[in-house]
């Protein structure tokens, strides 16, 4: 039931101000619409979920060389969800947000186990899948099946703050719950997954972030936010607030075969899954830390400079410090191990940060001496 058939009050979208809204969008569509993305050839639930979930907070051209790949090594729903999580993770690696490949896979095994390997056709039982949301599963549904179902991306949003002249964070309930009202009066009957696709392509191509096109908008003449002059005010911001910043050392050990240690982080949390160097904290002597923990010595010891990687919600400065030792530790702590040979790099899920200094490692090595 939705929200509106619930008895809850609709926020008016003004209909009146747009009469022709879908078809002017239809219209634009067929002239200038993106037709030739990877994900809209062989259309398939399967890859229309694949890609929409890669989209969310990438760009089409980052995007784009993953889903192809992707692809590649996982053709149907069955493949990816038998695959090993670190083969998944691996594929994903800097794509970022990891939580994304992680319900991927999650999502894959439960359409096979629950659904028989096909995806379900309704919006309800497609946003009960793992990673799914309300405007993921109206994408599925729409692309993929035909049929009438809203989206609300981050484009779609941006269209129709500035549009209706939408005030207020979409974050917020209230304004969130706005813009669903305007998003599902106006998808049309008839040729839904053209509109919703022309919705996303708006967004991206024209009523961008920053200096919207707005000249080549077809829906200029109706917009509020054009004729206000203020289009860059929608949707309104999220209120700043300061990121705390973390700091941590990131211990690169070298064994005297000339490989690197790693170890697989937590399922959950910050780059779960993934193959990380161990970590000490930054007020820690990691000479001391290695000595406690392992009884051995740390050999030709370096630090680097530090540098900052930023995630949603904090800063992280890194302090990597290089060292050889004399024996190959089988375990860190309670965590999986690998010993990782940068010439011949297995095929793990590595975190931006640790496959940019295995890549500093692998360039400098020959220099070094164990």
């Amino acid at each position: 039931m939705s929200r509106k058939q619930k008895g809850q009050t609709k926020a008016p979208s003004d209909s009146s101000l747009a009469p022709d809204f879908s078809q002017r969008v239809l219209d634009w569509f067929d002239l200038h619409g993106r037709k030739h993305l990877p994900w809209q050839q062989g259309v398939t639930p399967y890859r229309v979920w694949v890609s929409e979930i890669m989209l969310q907070q990438t760009q089409v051209a980052t995007v784009i060389p993953y889903f192809e790949r992707f692809m590649e090594h996982y053709p149907t729903v069955q493949d990816l969800a038998a695959a090993p999580q670190d083969d998944v993770l691996h594929l994903w690696t800097g794509l970022g947000y990891y939580a994304r490949a992680r319900n991927l896979h999650k999502c894959a095994k439960m359409v096979v186990s629950d659904f028989g390997g096909e995806f379900p056709s309704s919006v309800e039982e497609l946003s009960s899948l793992s990673g799914i949301g309300r405007s993921t599963a109206g994408a599925i549904a729409s692309l993929s099946m035909g049929q009438k179902a809203a989206i609300l991306d981050g484009n779609v949003k941006r269209v129709l703050a500035r549009h209706f002249a939408v005030d207020g964070w979409p974050g917020t309930t209230s304004v969130l719950n706005q813009l669903w009202d305007i998003a599902e009066d106006l998808t049309p009957d008839q040729r839904c997954q053209h509109y919703t696709q022309a919705m996303m392509d708006l967004g991206a191509m024209v009523c961008t972030r920053s200096k919207p096109d707005c000249h080549s908008c077809p829906l200029m003449d109706s917009c509020r936010a054009f004729h206000q002059g203020n289009q860059t005010d929608y949707p309104g911001k999220k209120p700043k607030k300061d990121k705390p910043v973390k700091s941590v050392q990131l211990l690169m050990l070298r064994n005297p075969n000339g490989e690197w240690l790693l170890e697989q982080r937590p399922a959950t949390g910050i780059w779960g899954g993934l193959w990380s160097f161990p970590e000490v904290a930054s007020d820690d002597d990691v000479t001391d830390y290695w000595q406690s923990t392992h009884g051995t010595e740390l050999i030709h010891q370096e630090t680097w400079d530090s540098f900052r990687h930023t995630f949603s919600h904090y800063h992280l400065d890194i302090t990597p410090v290089v060292a050889d030792i004399q024996t190959s530790a089988t375990q860190v702590g309670e965590r999986a191990v690998c010993w990782y040979d940068v010439h011949a790099p297995a095929s793990l899920g590595l975190a931006a940060p640790v496959k940019l200094l295995l890549e500093k490692l692998r360039q400098l090595e020959p220099l070094a001496t164990a």
